[in-house]
C-alpha cells in the first residue's frame, strides 16, 4: 500500500510517499481502506523525532481515520466488511490502509463525508475528556480556551458553549477571533497584541475564570494560574512553549487550584474504548444533528502531506487540516 513515510527526523521534507506492507488486523481489529485522515500537532512532534507511538502501534503518522472496512478479525462483533467507520488510532493514519480495534470504530453517519468524519475523533475526544470528564465544566461556569483556532479549540468552544458555559478564547488574528465568536465564544483575545491576563480580568470584572484549557505550557503556567477563581482548574493538554518553569505554590494552595495534565495517545486500549463510548453517548448525537460540527480548514491529497505540515506549522489554519486518500 501507499503511505507517507519518514526518511529521517526533522523538517517537513522528510515526509515522502512510498510503498510499505499493508497492516494485518488482530482478532479484535478491523482493516480499513482509509479515505481520509487528519493532521494533529502530535504528528509534527513525531516527525521531528519526538512523541513516539505506543508499543505495537504503527510508526506511520496519523491518529484518526475514516474509511471502509475491508477485513475483520475473528473476534470482531457488530461490524461487517463494507461498513463505513471512523475513529481514533495509535498511528498509521497517513496510509491507504490502517487497523483499528472494532470497539473504537464508530459508524459514519449517512449524511457525512469521509472528510467530516476524519475531522472529529482526536479533537472532539480531547476536548470532551479534558473540559468535561477531567475539568467538570458545568453550565454557568467560565472557561478560557487558548489556541481557539486549533482543531481542539474549535471543538471545545462549541461543546462548552453548548453545555452552557461562558467561553473566552485566545487566537493570533482578528479573523480567527471572529470565527471563534461565531462558534460560541463570548470574546476573543489576540495574544500577539494584548496581555490575556489583563484582558480576562477586564472581561470578567476581576473575577477570573473557573477553567483554563492550555496547549502552551511553561510560558503560560503562572499566568494561567493567576486568572483562575478559587477552586479553579487548569487543564494542561500541550507543551508547545516548553515543559519546564517555576511557579509559586502559594497561589495553588491559597486558591485551592487543580492542575490536571492529560495526553491521549499513551492511554491503554481499555481507557480509549471508554473515551470512545463516552463521546458516542454524549456528543455524537449532537454532531449527527448538526448542533455541533467539525471545522475543516483545508483538505490536501495524501501525497502533499509535506505541504500540509508546512501549512500547520505556519499557523494558517482555523480548524482541521485533512489528508484525502484516493
Amino acid at each position: 500500500m501507499k503511505a507517507i513515510i519518514r526518511t529521517g527526523d526533522g523538517a517537513p521534507d522528510v515526509l515522502q510517499l512510498g510503498e510499505v506492507p499493508s497492516p494485518k488486523p488482530t482478532r479484535t481489529q478491523l482493516l480499513v481502506d482509509v479515505k481520509a485522515t487528519a493532521l494533529n500537532r502530535a504528528d509534527l512532534i513525531q516527525r521531528r523525532g519526538g512523541y513516539p507511538p505506543p508499543p505495537g502501534e504503527s510508526e506511520i503518522l496519523g491518529l484518526e481515520i475514516a474509511g471502509i472496512v475491508s477485513a475483520i478479525g475473528d473476534a470482531v462483533e457488530g461490524v461487517a466488511k463494507g461498513d463505513k467507520v471512523f475513529g481514533l488510532v495509535g498511528g498509521g493514519g497517513y496510509a491507504e490502509q490502517a487497523v483499528i480495534d472494532y470497539r473504537m470504530a464508530m459508524p459514519i453517519p449517512d449524511e457525512w463525508s469521509f472528510e467530516q468524519a476524519a475531522a472529529v475523533p482526536e479533537v472532539f475526544f480531547t476536548a470532551s475528556e479534558n473540559i468535561f470528564t477531567l475539568g467538570g465544566v458545568a453550565a454557568g461556569e467560565t472557561i478560557l480556551i487558548h489556541a481557539g483556532g486549533s482543531g481542539v479549540g474549535s471543538a471545545g468552544i462549541q461543546m462548552a458553549h453548548h453545555a452552557g458555559a461562558c467561553v473566552f478564547v485566545t487566537a493570533g488574528t482578528p479573523k480567527k477571533i471572529d470565527n471563534c465568536v461565531a462558534l460560541g465564544a463570548v470574546a476573543g483575545i489576540n495574544y500577539k497584541t494584548a496581555d490575556f491576563v489583563a484582558e480576562i480580568q477586564r472581561l470578567t470584572e476581576g473575577q477570573g475564570v473557573d477553567v483554563v484549557l492550555d496547549f502552551i505550557g511553561a510560558p503560560y503556567l503562572a499566568r494561567n494560574l493567576s486568572i483562575l477563581k478559587t477552586k479553579g482548574r487548569l487543564l494542561q493538554v500541550g507543551l508547545m512553549g516548553g515543559a519546564t518553569t517555576e511557579i509559586s505554590l502559594n497561589t495553588v494552595m491559597r486558591n485551592r487550584l487543580m492542575i490536571i495534565g492529560s495526553v491521549m495517545r499513551p492511554q491503554s486500549l481499555e481507557e480509549k474504548i471508554a473515551i470512545t463510548e463516552r463521546f458516542m453517548a454524549r456528543w455524537l448525537p449532537e454532531l449527527k444533528a448538526g448542533t455541533l460540527r467539525p471545522v475543516i480548514d483545508t483538505v490536501f491529497p495524501l501525497a502533499r502531506a509535506r505541504q500540509a505540515h508546512e501549512y500547520m506549522e505556519a499557523n494558517r489554519n482555523f480548524g482541521k487540516i485533512l489528508l484525502r486518500v484516493d
